[in-house]
């Protein structure tokens, strides 16, 4: 895996941000106080990627960043992750496929839905936000479900096609953030075309979609349990939900609901006296 560098390497790294604060060691980054780091030192030691991407994850635009060695190094082993992952299934993401009305394993079909959760979230967060720290948790979290699902994938439980839609769209995700593995892993993955012009990723409401939700449940304003339920539920079967949890029947039990209160999706919160 080769990395060509920044293409404006002879900047220290504080004027790579233009809102916030570099600090480093407790002070401001400035060449007055002999503390500014050297993109060429970073860029031998972990790569133009790891480099861009660190300044890009460790806070968003508006916020102080607090330069750490360790971070630039993690998010190196982190992009050495990827690119082992990928290269290990890129044989078999090239013979592709279709999976549209394909019968998929539930294992397929929970990485479709990381990974369409994945594009929506960074597609929302270049609409408005523009804070790329946590477009790239994203990223990580996506990554972190496929390394965890390498068993099932080694042992064929997730088809070829599915492999193929999730490492394309991975890489789409990966360029605007390091573009020089995104242009390797294009290749290594048998796409052709250019990667600047490829269009980027369309998320599937449906696939994004969770099958059952966390809702948080409080007694009095105190968060006392989580129960779960399905994403489609109606407010009765949410209330019904909190209701049975064990917890909660322990804690109300010989008290009087005042009310019970549920927010769609959010919060249930009961009121006891």
């Amino acid at each position: 895996m080769r990395d060509l560098g920044l293409v404006r390497n002879d900047e220290p790294v504080e004027r790579l941000f233009t809102q916030g604060m570099v600090i480093r060691n407790g002070a401001k980054m400035s060449k007055s106080k002999g503390n500014v780091v050297s993109p060429d030192e970073m860029i031998a030691r972990f790569g133009a990627d790891a480099t861009r991407m660190y300044s890009l994850f460790a806070a968003p635009p508006d916020r102080d960043l607090d330069w750490q060695e360790d971070g630039v190094a993690g998010v190196s082993r982190f992009l050495s992750r990827v690119w082992r992952f990928a290269t290990k299934y890129a044989d078999r993401a090239k013979s592709g496929g279709s999976i549209s009305g394909a019968q998929l394993s539930q294992e397929s079909q929970l990485l479709l839905r990381k990974l369409h959760q994945t594009i929506r979230k960074i597609t929302e967060d270049f609409a408005g936000r523009w804070h790329f720290n946590t477009s790239i948790a994203a990223i990580m979290e996506l990554v972190n479900a496929l390394t965890a699902a390498d068993a099932a994938i080694a042992a064929g439980q997730v088809p070829d096609a599915v492999l193929a839609e999730i490492l394309r769209s991975l890489t789409l995700l990966l360029a605007p953030f390091a573009p020089y593995l995104a242009f390797e892993l294009w290749e290594q993955i048998g796409e052709k075309d250019n990667l600047l012009r490829a269009p980027w990723p369309k998320f599937d409401e449906a696939l994004a979609r969770e099958e059952q939700i966390e809702i948080p449940v409080q007694i009095n304003g105190k968060l006392r349990a989580v129960v779960r339920v399905d994403a489609n539920a109606e407010e009765d079967a949410v209330r019904d939900a909190a209701l049975a949890d064990e917890k909660i029947a322990a804690l109300i039990a010989n008290k009087e609901v005042v009310r019970l209160i549920v927010v769609p999706r959010k919060l249930i919160n009961i009121v006891v006296k």
